[in-house]
């Protein structure tokens, strides 16, 4: 059974997340900046570049973090959660950017005749970050599913285009090494493609959430509320929302003769084991119908 945050730990614990990465990733991309311009290699330069995109997209995660984090108001009853959605989409367009920059700067490398400087240390500083940016990967891919946060799962994969592009990098240095130098660029053309991949699937699940895709099987949901003694049956289900966000609407039926409180807690023991049952349940409607009614 997975562990329960309540909203406000939640977002404390993704905050501290993004803000822990952001060092990380500062740190990865000034060792591969510094090492790229002292060496003249492009490849190690575009990868410290790479890093520094995925500082941005800590930012945009902190600033959406810090957006949905405000509680409902008069002109937004459902409250403001979707600015983690946007935030999510501001990543997946940064994974996008990411691509078509690796392709420009895999274009530029078989243009030029330039041969970067290749040492024992350029293979260090890679394998090192690329270790770093491994680990990040795997833990914010954890912390994402623990916190069913949409921006860290998002991050992540920038996080792990991170490492597959520092891989392409690795081996167009070896090539250079051994006296083939083309075959940097043209890794970093496949990687290109990978992060592609990554960004629409990030997109995607971004639009699951714009266009309220549901998010809880109504299977489950109709067996959940006929456990309660007096539902009589369940229908008209409907859910949506975000994944750690959910609102549910659903109809109950029950004796036409009961009276309005009976009718009325019926619904409350409804909504009751909603939440009880799915954790990410938000807010719960209940509409009650007499039994025969049509």
């Amino acid at each position: 059974m997975s562990k329960t945050h309540s909203p406000i730990s939640r977002l404390q614990e993704i905050r501290f997340v993004l803000w822990s990465i952001l060092i990380l990733n500062l740190f990865v991309a000034l060792a591969k900046l510094s090492y790229g311009l002292i060496t003249g290699s492009l490849g190690m330069q575009a990868d410290g570049f790479h890093s520094l995109f995925d500082g941005v997209s800590n930012v945009i995660g902190l600033t959406g973090l810090w957006l949905a984090s405000n509680p409902p108001d008069k002109d937004h009853p459902y409250g403001h959660k979707k600015f983690e959605v946007l935030a999510a989409a501001g990543i997946g367009g940064m994974l996008l950017g990411t691509c078509l920059y690796l392709l420009w700067k895999s274009i530029h490398a078989l243009e030029q005749e330039a041969t970067p400087q290749v040492t024992g240390l350029s293979f260090g500083v890679m394998i090192t970050t690329m270790l770093i940016n491994l680990g990040v990967t795997r833990w914010e891919q954890r912390k994402g599913k623990e916190l069913h946060s949409e921006i860290l799962i998002a991050d992540s994969y920038h996080t792990a285009s991170d490492v597959l592009t520092s891989f392409s990098v690795l081996i167009g240095l070896l090539a250079i090494r051994l006296g083939y130098p083309i075959v940097d660029p043209l890794v970093a053309m496949f990687v290109a493609v990978v992060i592609a991949w990554t960004a629409i699937k990030v997109l995607k699940e971004v639009t699951d959430s714009l266009v309220d895709k549901v998010r809880l099987d109504p299977d489950r949901v109709h067996s959940v509320v006929m456990e309660i003694p007096g539902i009589l049956d369940c229908h008209e289900i409907r859910t949506r929302g975000l994944s750690s966000h959910v609102f549910v609407d659903l109809s109950i039926h029950v004796q036409p003769h009961i009276s309005i409180q009976l009718a009325h807690q019926l619904a409350h023991d409804a909504e009751d084991a909603m939440k009880k049952h799915f954790p990410n349940v938000e807010d719960v409607i209940v509409h009650v119908e007499p039994e025969g009614h049509t």
